[in-house]
């Protein structure tokens, strides 16, 4: 498979964690447990345990090879144990007889891929945090910032853009929390034999299955999981939300760079953003990967959902349409999350195009204002249709709301001049916006349960 790209939509370090490598250390890391945790029951040898344990090092396979037996097998664990059992062999020929001893290649595949999602999930909550760190700095920086508030794209009322960042914050701090819970029931190990039912192991079957957890600093869950997937699923809901979420910030931020608006831009770095014919183009490149990311994760999302469909007590199909889409999903979401940590972090906030944009519509913006401050003197429908009609009038005569008002004979009536200029200045009318993000402050500044 190509890697030309992987720079720009995935990380490094998540790269490393879901490689081949990867995958099969964790299948190996499985294996070395099981063997300690028998022999420490008593289940097979003591001298059995050291001997397997120390083959269990992927640089002593052949991936390509596995990869070509693992087409006629039908999975990677069936020629890794194969291969295991022949490195231990040539070692300790009584202990290669006890090598994925009660186990079936499923217990191995998924608890190791559980072993590679716990360092997933090391690296999405610390990218987490520096999103949360970035994010905070800007809310409180510009909680008096304002800005135009924008609904269907069109400019709707003043709202500052610390109250946006905070609206992200606060969703950032969610996601946070999803990743806290879900943990618990996902970092368990997989362990069931054949059918479930740890037949191979009699009555010992739950015994090992408690020390090999406990090998792992794994959960026990009681029972075996072959063919309830809820928990690889809840992973990729989770991304699919979080991924959702940085689409969302990215959208914001690619808008916020147009260049009739200027409001905002990605941090600059030379050669970053250029234009292959355009000299002077400053694209959203960050913005671009996301919105890509949140394009793409959530079709993958649904191929998770549609797996949980599976046959009794071992899946067909659904169980093998996992092995890449859970992977690609990670590693889409920390590209994404990345992506974003370091626009935020560098964000460049251009205040004064805030403020001149805020003009954009000549005080239209503020008629929302001057109505609500009529409507306790004429009613709401009556101070609301003639605030309209003065909209329309400024619109025609290509003249600002506050002048057309200051000719109105009615309204004169009821607001003074200085009256006018205070409910025209957007700055007067952010309404609780700094309450709010002061809120969400200190909410995300509680240690989390």
């Amino acid at each position: 498979m190509a890697r030309l790209l992987d720079p720009l939509f995935r990380t490094e370090a998540m790269c490393e964690i879901f490689s081949d490598r990867g995958h099969l250390q964790g299948m190996l890391d499985f294996e070395a447990a099981l063997a300690r945790a028998e022999a420490r029951l008593g289940v097979i040898p003591k001298a059995a345990a050291p001997a397997i344990a120390a083959q269990c090092r992927a640089e002593l396979f052949d991936l390509a090879a596995l990869g070509l037996k693992a087409a006629s097998a039908g999975n990677t664990a069936i020629p890794m144990v194969k291969a295991l059992t022949a490195l231990v062999g040539r070692k300790n020929k009584r202990a290669a007889g006890y090598v994925h001893w009660g186990a079936t290649s499923q217990d191995a595949m998924d608890t190791g891929l559980v072993l590679q999602l716990r360092a997933a999930f090391k690296l999405i909550e610390a990218d987490l945090a520096r999103l949360a760190n970035a994010l905070t700095r800007l809310a409180r920086k510009h909680k008096r910032t304002p800005m135009a508030g924008r609904t269907w794209m069109q400019q709707a009322l003043p709202v500052t853009f610390g109250l946006k960042a905070a609206s992200a914050l606060s969703a950032v701090q969610r996601h946070r929390t999803r990743l806290h819970e879900l943990q618990a029931r996902v970092l368990v190990i997989q362990f069931g034999g054949a059918a479930g039912t740890l037949a191979s192991l009699g009555h010992r079957g739950p015994a090992v299955g408690k020390a090999l957890a406990a090998e792992l600093k794994l959960g026990d869950p009681g029972l075996s999981w072959h063919a309830q997937r809820d928990r690889v699923a809840e992973v990729a809901t989770t991304l699919g939300l979080l991924v959702g979420t940085l689409g969302k910030i990215a959208q914001d931020v690619s808008l916020m760079m147009q260049t009739e608006i200027g409001e905002a831009f990605e941090p600059a770095a030379p050669g970053r953003g250029g234009s292959s014919t355009m000299p002077q183009k400053r694209n959203p490149v960050a913005c671009a990967v996301v919105l890509a990311a949140a394009t793409r994760v959530p079709g993958l999302v649904s191929v998770m959902l549609a797996a949980m469909v599976q046959e009794h007590e071992r899946g067909l199909g659904g169980w093998q349409a996992e092995w890449e889409t859970l992977p690609e999903i990670c590693m889409l979401g920390a590209g994404a999350l990345e992506q974003t940590v370091h626009m935020m972090e560098g964000l460049q906030v251009d205040a004064g195009r805030m403020r001149h944009n805020l003009e954009a519509t000549h005080g239209l913006i503020m008629a929302e204002a001057v109505s609500a401050a009529l409507a306790p003197k004429l009613g709401r429908a009556a101070a609301h249709a003639l605030i309209e009609g003065a909209c329309c009038r400024a619109v025609e005569n290509k003249e600002s709301l506050r002048d057309i008002l200051m000719g109105d004979a009615e309204v004169g009536k009821l607001l003074s001049s200085a009256d006018l200029k205070r409910l025209c200045d957007p700055a007067n009318y952010l309404g609780a916006a700094e309450h709010l993000v002061d809120g969400v402050l200190t909410s995300c500044s509680r240690p989390k349960k």
